[in-house]
């Protein structure tokens, strides 16, 4: 339940302005910090490098020399939240049409290169992003670097590797999300949380629109949004900014600037009444209680997602945390129960509650129990004990951190993407340092399940039953419709 690496977080990041490239790449160093003998000493967690070029690219380099080796990442801020209406899952299906082909690297050639250089490669799409990654040794960034510009100046889709890919991700669908009771439950609750915005449709599409995607739509996507101005460039490992910067100019800074539309999303809407879905089926062998809940992000408010951060380890983290000892320790009426919150979103982000029964618990006593647990949370605060531990676990995670080599480069990306600034992650553990018990109580407020409803949360029981698949609600109990109407910033990684 707990992050493998530091969580993100987000403050205000300017996308900036689109530059036609010049004959000659100039890089902006960023600009010097003043320093202020009056403000709290502050220690950076990874002592990255940034620059930006002249074609609107940045970059940031995070030193780690442990071994001659580096992470090399591209992430371009586009993702599902951007797509036109009616081509949902262009964004991730674009994704598997980037390794089919530019100018200088031929269809399916790119991650064999990648290969015979020992090192491997993927990609991934959320709602908010999508990025492209190798793992290979310093000495070949030169290579890698070379063939990720290729295709950021353009595709050439060769129309036959167009509709077989798409068959693949019409197949990925069938396997990771049709066969999935879990999956699918998720999905309809990400789609009642956020009703009417593109958080409440699947990354990787619905099904109906899929089969109509084209290869005229992946690059009409592609040019609209893949270009130097709109994309950022973390390599994490043993290299230095200034020994890499001629490899940076001669590739990155020879792809053109292009324009890019500025981000545009519909405000999502709280719908009276209480957002219930009961999913029953013969291939659930544990019931499971959820609760999705609507909270702000990092870059929306960055105050109380930080703090946000803190309640969840104090919720969820270990055997002691306040919902696993309460329901599974004393209380005995579940075996395992949990607390997760997602900060990185352009948008609205979740929280989400979970509890599995134990054997003969009703499902509606386990849901009961879970929110009295959230409402004592609220209602009572956290102690000063509760609270320095968290801060302690919190921090040790930061600085085991430093030794990951691809781990620093995902945090990184994900911030700067959805809206935040490499301060942001440096000096993470600073800001967990000063939250308080106020501000955990103040963020607790945000979980409560109301007397009344609020329409930003939505329940879901998924339950074992002998029947076929079905999706019940409370207002009508005949199965969902198999097209839902028109999104967790889960990715969807390339195969």
């Amino acid at each position: 339940m707990k992050h493998i690496l530091i969580p993100v977080f987000i403050g205000f990041f300017l996308i900036p302005s689109p530059v036609w490239a010049q004959t000659q790449t100039a890089v902006q160093p960023p600009a010097a910090a003043v320093a202020d003998a009056q403000l709290p000493q502050r220690t950076k967690i990874f002592g990255a490098e940034e620059a930006t070029l002249t074609n609107g690219l940045r970059i940031v380099v995070i030193p780690n020399h442990r071994a001659p080796v580096v992470s090399h990442m591209v992430w371009y801020r586009v993702g599902a939240i951007d797509e036109p209406a009616g081509q949902s899952g262009i964004a991730h299906f674009l994704e598997h049409l980037m390794f089919k082909g530019s100018e200088n690297v031929p269809p399916g050639e790119f991650s064999k290169r990648v290969r015979a250089m020992g090192g491997n490669d993927n990609a991934f799409t959320s709602q908010d992003y999508t990025a492209y990654f190798q793992s290979i040794a310093a000495d070949r960034l030169d290579d890698v670097m070379t063939m990720e510009a290729d295709r950021m100046r353009g595709l050439t889709l060769p129309a036959d590797q167009v509709l077989s890919e798409r068959d693949v991700v019409l197949e990925e669908r069938r396997q990771n999300t049709d066969s999935d009771p879990n999956a699918q439950m998720h999905e309809q609750m990400r789609n009642a949380l956020f009703p009417g915005h593109p958080y409440g449709i699947p990354v990787i599409g619905w099904p109906y629109e899929i089969a109509k995607l084209s290869r005229e739509n992946a690059m009409d996507f592609h040019n609209k949004w893949y270009a130097p101005n709109n994309a950022t460039v973390v390599i994490s490992g043993d290299v230095k900014l200034a020994d890499i910067l001629p490899i940076i100019e001669k590739t990155y800074g020879a792809v053109p600037a292009r324009t890019v539309p500025e981000r545009t999303t519909p405000p999502v809407m709280n719908v009276p009444g209480e957002a219930r879905i009961i999913m029953q089926s013969a291939r659930v062998h544990q019931p499971v209680f959820q609760r999705m809940i609507r909270v702000p992000s990092l870059r929306q408010n960055r105050n109380d997602a930080i703090a946000l951060q803190v309640a969840e380890s104090i919720l969820s983290d270990g055997a002691s945390s306040r919902l696993y000892k309460s329901l599974v320790v004393e209380q005995k009426i579940a075996v395992g129960a949990g607390f997760s919150y997602n900060p990185t979103a352009w948008d609205d982000s979740t929280a989400s509650l979970y509890a599995i029964p134990a054997d003969g618990v009703a499902m509606d006593a386990v849901e009961a129990a879970t929110d009295t647990v959230i409402a004592t949370f609220a209602r009572d605060g956290v102690t000063d004990d509760e609270l320095a531990t968290a801060k302690i676990r919190m921090k040790d995670s930061a600085a085991l951190a430093r030794d990951s080599l691809q781990g620093p480069a995902m945090i990184f990306g994900q911030t700067i993407t959805t809206g935040g600034t490499i301060d942001d992650v440096e000096y993470w553990a600073d800001d967990i340092d000063a939250v308080t018990a106020a501000d955990i109580k103040r963020v607790a407020q945000y979980l409560i399940k109301p007397a009344g409803t609020h329409g930003r949360g939505v329940t879901g029981w998924i339950l074992p039953a002998p029947t076929p698949d079905k999706i019940l609600t409370e207002d009508e109990p005949e199965a969902a419709p198999t097209e839902p109407p028109a999104n967790d910033n889960a990715a969807e990684a390339t195969p």
